[in-house]
């Protein structure tokens, strides 16, 4: 018994294929997943995150992104919309409309986990602010903070 090897061109087509739309994306969410970023924002703030994880720029995870919540960092909050169960994760958009800090929901945490580097899903990211990328910073902060807020 001996394991084939396949053509690195080969996984490629596989990977591409069993990438999902953001309207599929979308069926999954969960009902607290308020406010939702727009397929153009979500696709913003995964640069975002891209950019800010090279520089080690992001807090990755519930328990880290909350300790820093509470110590009065500021950034942009990244949710996941297909978390499940929904307890993981409900009291974070109280902690930061209470802090005032800007928070979206994206469609998949899978996406969300290899935007920030990776190869784990990631059901929530705070972005910091840096010089280094400010403006696509500040466009997604923009952005995050018009879109309506849930009742």
């Amino acid at each position: 018994m001996t394991k084939i090897k396949k053509d690195k061109g080969a996984t490629e087509e596989e990977t591409a294929g069993t990438e999902k739309s953001y309207q599929e994306l979308i069926a999954n969410i969960n009902p607290i997943a308020q406010p939702l970023a727009p397929r153009k924002l979500s696709k913003k703030l995964y640069k975002c995150v891209k950019k800010a994880s090279k520089l080690k720029q992001i807090r990755r995870g519930v328990k880290e992104v909350q300790k820093f919540i509470n110590k009065g960092e500021t950034g942009i909050v990244v949710l996941a919309g297909d978390t499940l169960p929904i307890d993981v994760y409900c009291h974070l958009p109280i902690m930061c409309e209470d802090r005032n800090l800007p928070y979206a929901y994206i469609p998949s945490k899978v996406d969300l986990g290899s935007s920030a580097g990776s190869k784990r899903p990631t059901c929530v990211i705070m972005i910091k602010p840096h010089e280094e990328y400010q403006e696509a910073y500040n466009e997604c902060l923009e952005e995050v903070s018009d879109l309506p807020k849930p009742l």
